[in-house]
């Protein structure tokens, strides 16, 4: 395949960003008073430079080092004015010529009543003016005497047009200069551009140089180690958690179905897909038994399509502090946004929001509102992120969240079929470092049944442990122990299981082609299986 030099994306994005021209309608329609929220200081002096010039306007910026000066311009840099607030502001209201006015990290002074009351009284001067003052910061902090006053607007994260000319200008850098290697084809650029977004230039900038430094190259084995830097971002935020995306859907035994329904998937997040007509997937409700790969699945959905695996744990959402549970939702789901294209890992969601129902009289309400900010996103949500709920008790599920259009589709992963169950010792023999092929696992695959995958797993190390302590190999011997002196969960929750069978036949889609069979007896009441 030919080396994308100069990677170009397969549809064009329009000119000006939505964010750019929202933010020209404000100026020329003469707000006052804006607030940008960003962590970006250079990329949005760059956006409001361009503005400014535009627009024929001086373009001035305040912090409190440096204090009010006039960037760069025709007139060239103006002296140094003044730093305190209130000054500040009361120069800005004596400014002669139209101006954008960028004050920088200037939330820590809206505390003072002074400067509130100051900020107030210019913005009521300027509604005569032609100059605009804009508030950079990275966090909102608005008191309430200003709320009326102020515009607010999020700065976006660089879109994958950015990404790309940044990759662009690395790329041709980096061979000007012959210090690395480039060999990427054009999708792989697009899956490394894709692999930054939800980070921003800066963040995107030092990903692309550590990935060329670490082997001095820069080629498809760098989309790992670019969505490595995204737990940098999501670690900082406290409440999702990063999982690195190890697992692969061959790890997975079974569930052809599900695999399948994902394989169809794997390319949707791409431009061609949008070409086409094709919307993000939205995510997978996963019912079923414990321990049969829900989990699993997750995280191997994350590793096959190349996406970091984030898992909202509902337990930080809830909070103690009034309020603080709505903000918290709101925010975990701002970081799963910004680092889109994602998998976010909902797990054992029934837990969280099964109170939802009663909440009015158990907890104020707090489960039900946060419920309904998640069903509210969930359906309404248009970043990609793919998400993945996991449930065990589906009789605490609230029927809301099972409605079409929250999810593309609701499977459910059922115990282990014979052909299975073979398959899943095969994968946890192999990976254990012995040869599938010395043992008898069509034996072994009949004398677990009822087994989950996990209890395969746990069947595999605890004969792997018998022969450890006989300072001998594994045994098929040593395998058939451990599966007979092992109680299944299904055999103890007979009848749950049967129940959770019944109900999924009308409600959802079989995981597996395969048809399971009967839920069994205790082992100790079934003979074991003839040998072959």
């Amino acid at each position: 395949m030919a080396e994308a030099g100069t990677p170009t994306p397969t549809a064009e994005r329009p000119a000006a960003p939505a964010f750019v021209r929202e933010l020209d309608v404000l100026v020329r329609a003469r707000y006052p008073l804006l607030y940008l929220v960003s962590w970006e200081e250079q990329r949005v002096d760059a956006i409001l430079a361009d503005l400014a010039k535009g627009h024929g306007k001086e373009l001035l910026q305040w912090s409190v080092t440096t204090g009010l000066r006039r960037v760069e311009s025709a007139r060239g840099p103006g002296e140094e004015g003044p730093r305190e607030p209130v000054e500040t502001l009361q120069a800005v209201g004596k400014l002669a010529e139209p101006a954008l006015v960028v004050l920088k990290d200037f939330h820590p002074f809206l505390g003072d009543p002074a400067v509130v009351r100051a900020l107030r009284e210019l913005a009521h001067a300027l509604k005569s003016t032609y100059t605009t003052v804009i508030l950079l910061s990275p966090t909102l902090s608005i008191p309430p005497e200003l709320e009326k006053e102020i515009s607010v607007l999020d700065v976006p994260l660089p879109s994958a047009r950015e990404l790309l000319e940044l990759l662009r200008e690395i790329v041709g850098v980096v061979r000007r200069n012959n210090k690395a290697q480039v060999h990427l084809t054009v999708p792989e650029a697009e899956q490394l551009v894709k692999a930054a977004q939800g980070l921003t230039l800066s963040e995107a900038e030092n990903a692309f140089a550590k990935a060329i430094a670490a082997d001095g190259k820069l080629d498809r084995e760098d989309i790992l180690l670019v969505l490595d830097e995204k737990r940098q971002v999501i670690r900082k935020a406290g409440l999702l958690e990063y999982y690195p995306t190890e697992e692969r859907l061959q790890d997975v035994g079974g569930l052809d179905s599900l695999k399948g329904w994902l394989s169809r998937r794997t390319a949707a997040f791409g431009q061609a897909a949008r070409a086409f007509g094709l919307p993000e997937p939205k995510g997978l409700l996963l019912l079923g038994v414990q321990g049969c790969g829900k989990s699993l699945t997750a995280k191997a959905i994350a590793a096959t399509w190349k996406l970091p695996l984030l898992r909202l744990d509902m337990g930080r959402i809830f909070s103690g502090l009034v309020g603080s549970s709505e903000e918290n939702l709101r925010r975990a789901i701002r970081v799963a946004e910004g680092v889109a294209p994602a998998v976010l890992w909902v797990d054992e969601i029934e837990k969280a929001l099964s109170g939802s129902a009663s909440s009015g009289q158990s907890d104020g309400g707090v489960t039900a509102r946060v419920f309904g900010a998640l069903l509210t996103w969930l359906q309404e949500k248009t970043a990609p992120v793919f998400v993945v709920a996991t449930a065990n008790r589906i009789d605490l599920l609230p029927p809301e969240l099972m409605r079409k259009g929250r999810f593309d589709e609701i499977f459910f992963i059922d115990l282990p079929a014979l052909a299975e169950r073979q398959e899943i010792f095969g994968i946890h023999v192999a990976r254990r470092g012995r040869r599938p092929e010395g043992y008898d696992l069509p034996r072994l695959a009949r004398l677990a049944e009822g087994y989950s995958g996990a209890e395969i797993e746990q069947a595999v190390i605890s004969a792997l442990y018998d022969a450890f302590a006989e300072q001998g190999e594994l045994t098929q011997a040593h395998l058939e122990k451990a599966v007979r002196e092992s109680v299944p969960l299904a055999a103890t929750m007979r009848e749950e299981i049967a129940r959770l069978r019944a109900w999924s036949r009308t409600r959802t889609r079989p995981a597996s082609s395969r048809a399971p069979e009967e839920v069994p007896v205790l082992p100790a009441a079934r003979p074991s299986p003839p040998a072959p």
